[in-house]
């Protein structure tokens, strides 16, 4: 009686249930942030140094991601990666301390060394190319989060439109989020969960200063 009483509290208890295990999921999450929003919703504020950068697309992270829902903080015993492992992702991720987080939250769950993680999340990022068109804004512009996703399809033919979802925060373009395969980064359908798209059709996009 005692050990089922014992097992219960473990299941209900906050901090009690066991942790997600690192190297267990189906396809990778690309997030790739589109910085002008980041920095007027939350980055300004806080004077990050992210957005005294002309930054377009950034690398939010690559997330492990199960067919619905994903781990994070898993236990994964290898070292943590060292400040200039995480500065040096600062080109691609605004700033090294997004990449120490990105790397406590999601990172360890890819069950990969840190090294190799962040080469693997660098791998991810460069096999997209960004729609070059977004960054020559001269002023702010409403348009339907649709034609983003389209412009992301137009530039990489290997996608389709399940592989890769808009999301929008506070009627601004936030993301886009592209799945891919765990094994050799390939486009893959997102998870019930993921495909979602914003359907916005006057959602504010910030030019790049």
């Amino acid at each position: 009686m005692l050990k089922r009483l014992a097992l219960l509290l473990s299941l209900t208890l906050p901090g009690t249930a066991p942790a997600d295990t690192a190297g267990e999921f189906d396809y990778y999450v690309l997030a790739l942030s589109w910085s002008p929003t980041w920095c007027a919703l939350e980055g300004d504020a806080r004077d990050a140094p992210q957005c005294d950068r002309a930054l377009g697309w950034v690398m939010h992270g690559l997330w492990p991601q199960y067919d619905r829902g994903y781990p994070e903080y898993c236990t994964l015993p290898v070292r943590d990666p060292s400040r200039r492992e995480t500065a040096a992702m600062s080109d691609i991720m605004g700033d090294g301390g997004s990449a120490w987080y990105q790397w406590k939250k999601h990172g360890r769950c890819a069950g990969l060394e840190a090294q190799d993680y962040f080469a693997l999340a660098r791998e991810a990022f460069e096999s997209v190319t960004r729609p070059e068109v977004l960054r020559k804004l001269d002023a702010p512009v409403k348009v339907p989060a649709k034609v983003i996703e389209e412009a992301f399809l137009a530039e990489n033919p290997y996608l389709f439109p399940d592989a890769i979802t808009i999301t929008c925060k506070n009627r601004r373009i936030q993301e886009a989020r592209i799945c891919l395969s765990r094994d050799d980064l390939g486009p893959v359908r997102c998870g019930a969960d993921v495909i979602h798209d914003c359907t916005q059709q006057d959602a504010l996009l910030d030019p790049v200063d």
